[in-house]
């Protein structure tokens, strides 16, 4: 039977779990539709497009049958308690980039399929084409949609990528997973950033994965302290959820922590230039809001931190060329103060030309 032979080749190229859903038109658009009226996208302008392709996934594949969903696990061991002066990075992109990862897998599958089926049209995707692939994944029973808008596997939690290949072959489906939440609200609480308005809603403007990963401007000032020491994604939602207590550490090679990322040290982030940046995270996610917005981040997790020993970090970086760098360390200094952080500030603000930084130095001698 093709449907066994797919699931068992799926298997034997590293995904952890395979469930087969209807290609029929998706209920969850109606969601997806409401979600973006309500601005919760913030700028993330891509999502809105292509909306017929997300509600029925024949647009993408004509006469498409089925979705083929599939999971890889990612978790990693929790990294040692990090020290004021160190950031954390979201388990998921401690690694390799997972998109090169799993393409090249699911081109594999794909091919394991056609000599299985000649006959057969499809394609196949991760993360980035207009598909709803949480609503196909739960179709499947891959697992529930949770409060926290993570897919939660009741068996190994929520720490998996999705992927899917979208086929004119008509395969038996899989059952809806159902949802196991309960009354638990132990995400929705530990949020940092009040970024769940409702249960099974985010509003990405106010999470901290958006906020040091998609928005590529300036921080609200009002979010910035909520973002601790997170400075690309932020797992916090998915630490708290019991249902990971059950996560399984990922077998894939490709996802294990790189050296210097597992608590890597704010002092010497700070520090990176644009070439040692790009080594530093060749082939990784942490490259996606490039060295401007990474630093960005790290200046909001050292003026976090309280720690004295980072002002002379922050008062070299003060002079760094991306003024969006420089508004967010002005930030920072503002909340270490001290008497060689207001110097810095003040001999800035009497060069400075770009009015968003001269309006965080002057914010920030205020404080002061």
């Amino acid at each position: 039977m093709p449907a066994a032979k797919i699931r068992a080749k799926a298997r034997d190229l590293g995904f952890t779990a395979v469930g087969i859903a209807p290609a029929d038109p998706l209920e969850g658009a109606q969601f997806y539709a409401r979600w973006l009226a309500l601005g919760y996208a913030g700028e993330m302008h891509y999502l809105a497009r292509h909306h017929d392709k997300r509600i029925a996934p024949a647009q993408l594949v004509p006469g498409a049958q089925s979705a083929i969903c599939l999971a890889m696990d990612y978790y990693q061991p929790e990294p040692t308690e990090p020290t004021p002066l160190h950031g954390q990075i979201a388990t998921y992109a401690r690694g390799d980039d997972y998109h090169d990862l799993i393409k090249k897998r699911l081109a594999e599958l794909w091919t394991y399929i056609l000599t299985l089926a000649p006959e057969a049209t499809g394609r196949y995707f991760v993360d980035t084409a207009p598909v709803l692939e949480r609503e196909l994944a739960r179709r499947a029973g891959l697992g529930w949609w949770g409060k926290n808008t993570c897919l939660i596997d009741k068996r190994k939690g929520s720490y998996f990528f999705l992927a899917e290949i979208i086929t004119d072959l008509k395969l038996p489906c899989d059952e809806p997973a159902p949802d196991h939440c309960g009354t638990c609200t132990r995400c929705l609480d530990a949020c940092p950033t009040d970024a769940f308005p409702e249960p099974y809603v985010l509003d990405a403007t106010r999470c901290i994965s958006y906020l040091n990963i998609e928005l590529k401007t300036s921080i609200p000032k009002d979010l910035r302290q909520g973002m601790g020491n997170w400075i690309f994604g932020c797992d916090i939602c998915q630490q708290v959820c019991p249902w990971n207590r059950k996560a399984e550490l990922a077998t894939e090679p490709g996802y294990k922590t790189r050296p210097g990322l597992d608590n890597p040290s704010l002092l010497d982030l700070i520090e990176l230039d644009r070439e040692s940046f790009n080594a530093l995270f060749r082939h990784n996610p942490a490259k996606r809001p490039k060295r401007r917005g990474f630093l960005r981040n790290v200046a909001v997790a050292l003026g976090n931190s309280g720690a004295k020993a980072a002002v002379p970090a922050l008062v070299k970086a003060l002079d760094d060329e991306e003024p969006l760098i420089r508004g967010h360390v002005a930030w920072a200094l503002g909340q270490l103060g001290g008497v060689n952080a207001r110097e810095a500030l003040e001999q800035r603000l009497a060069i400075e030309e770009d009015a968003e930084v001269k309006a965080e130095l002057a914010e920030a001698l205020d404080l002061l």
